[in-house]
């Protein structure tokens, strides 16, 4: 058990990528303000950490509002007195439609969680970060293999996604000054609920459906634990973690 007692703050912990995340920080000695929407799952995470869920805080809180957000990091610093590490990870999806069948509303959806959520996390993780004593920290987005090349009938979630590739360039620019380190990991095929489709088959861009291999989402939550345990003079700058076989680099 690693004893830094550093803090991070992970959105989306309730399940999936988030949760994974959230345990292998709580296992290497992180405390940890674990944060969502549904507090029932929240909670469940905590349980599911064992001894170490004491390390841990379940704060309720909606990603695309400001004043949610904001109780977010006054709720950890109140409770930790820091933040190092911030894991934006929260996220939506749309169903797959035709482009010009998409509806404004399932669009606004998924770009407010994924992108303007995103901001408004890292905006809130850096105002800290900047002043805190040690000052300086590390925020790590959840951009995915759709912030470079999109799923057919994708457009909000794909778009979102390269905006979030924007957002960790600029706040790593931004950040210098002030020992910021910004980082983003690209994740293809985890098996999560939201992904889990795809193991019964998916569209692909010639229009078939076919199977894709899957990766054990507790091994994004290695990765990410091992991106926020470095200092912050080194940075990843970008990871993609996938499985091996899913059609991404060249044909596939």
């Amino acid at each position: 058990m690693n004893s830094h007692n550093k803090v991070a703050v992970v959105t989306g912990a309730g399940s999936g990528i988030g949760k994974a995340a959230a345990l292998a920080l709580l296992k290497d000695g992180y405390r940890v303000t674990l944060a969502g929407r549904r507090k029932e799952m929240l909670e469940q995470t905590v349980k599911d950490a064992g001894p170490a869920g004491e390390r841990a805080l379940a704060v309720p809180t909606d990603v695309s509002n400001p004043e949610s957000v904001k109780a977010l990091f006054a709720r950890t610093r109140e409770a930790f007195g820091r933040v190092d590490v911030l894991f934006n990870n929260a996220g939506a999806n749309a169903p797959g439609v035709p482009f010009e069948d998409l509806p404004y509303e399932r669009w606004k959806t998924v770009v407010d969680v994924n992108l303007t959520g995103s901001f408004l996390c890292a905006q809130e993780a850096f105002r800290i970060m900047k002043e805190q004593d040690p000052r300086g920290g590390r925020i790590i987005n959840n951009g995915s293999i759709s912030a470079h090349s999109p799923r057919p009938d994708s457009a909000p979630y794909t778009a979102s996604k390269h905006g979030v590739t924007g957002l960790t360039k600029t706040i790593s620019l931004d950040g210098r000054k002030y020992d910021i380190a910004c980082s983003q990991i690209d994740i293809g095929n985890a098996m999560t609920g939201l992904a889990e489709r795809m193991s019964r088959g998916v569209k692909q861009a010639d229009g078939s459906v076919k199977v894709e291999p899957m990766i054990d989402v507790a091994q994004v939550g290695e990765a990410v634990r091992y991106m926020a345990s470095l200092p912050l003079d080194v940075n990843v700058q970008f990871m993609t973690i996938m499985a091996t076989q899913m059609p991404f680099v060249g044909r596939g």
